[in-house]
């Protein structure tokens, strides 16, 4: 049974490392469709409470268009509708790149640069996508924060940016530091390493999800990952 197990381990973890391995290495483009739902699921929450200025309720007013063009993007993974949220249309319905620039002090605004930034990497515009990921002030949470710079790592990774990206994955596990988010930020890190033939160091960050995140779902594979790289 436990030859078994340890087999299907393995299976998993070559599977992954061939998915990510054609991510860094083949496509080059951002495919960050889990960071969407997490961001959208939660952001939902962040955004709607707590405001009362002005700017903030007119931002947020303009904002629900795009927010709805968004959302449709996302299900049917259409171009077009995530050009729209970015862009605005032309009933005069404004973009996130108009609301993160015209609300920058709101937050409102602040929220537009991190779907502006997922926009962009959807339709291929990484550089853009990586100014607008910048741009996003983070807030004090263990979901937002460490998603947003995860994306911000993917986008690296796509560019070939890939000391940069481990980096950036790295701190996006620190931010979480909790076992439904950091695990996989740690993983993606290791097998850039991996690639990169940096076997030392990916073993340092596998390790630390074998010390730290018991309840991580996948923590039967770890053992796996570690005996690749020792």
């Amino acid at each position: 049974m436990a030859e078994n197990n340890n087999k299907n381990s393995a299976s998993e973890v070559k599977e992954t490392l061939n998915q990510s391995e054609a991510f860094i290495l083949k496509y080059k483009k951002a495919i960050i469709c889990c960071v969407s739902v997490i961001v959208v699921a939660i952001l939902a929450c962040l955004f709607w409470n707590n405001y009362s200025e002005k700017q903030q309720v007119k931002a947020s007013t303009e904002m629900a268009k795009a927010q709805e063009y968004y959302g449709m993007a996302v299900q049917g993974d259409m171009a077009e509708l995530f050009k729209l949220a970015l862009e605005g249309d032309s009933l005069g319905h404004a973009g996130f790149k108009t609301i993160a620039d015209e609300y920058s002090s709101t937050k409102a605004g602040n929220l537009a640069n991190l779907y502006a930034g997922i926009c962009a990497a959807r339709l291929g515009n990484l550089e853009e996508a990586a100014e607008y990921f910048d741009e996003f002030s983070t807030a004090d949470d263990q979901m937002i924060s460490p998603s947003a710079k995860a994306a911000e790592g993917n986008i690296e990774a796509s560019m070939e940016k890939y000391d940069d990206a481990v980096k950036t994955l790295v701190k996006a596990a620190d931010m979480a530091d909790n076992s439904t988010l950091s695990p996989g930020f740690l993983i993606q890190a290791g097998e850039i390493l991996e690639s990169q033939g940096k076997k030392e160091d990916a073993l340092e960050l596998y390790q630390r999800i074998k010390d730290n995140y018991y309840q991580w779902t996948k923590y039967s594979t770890i053992d796996a990952y570690i005996e690749r790289v020792k």
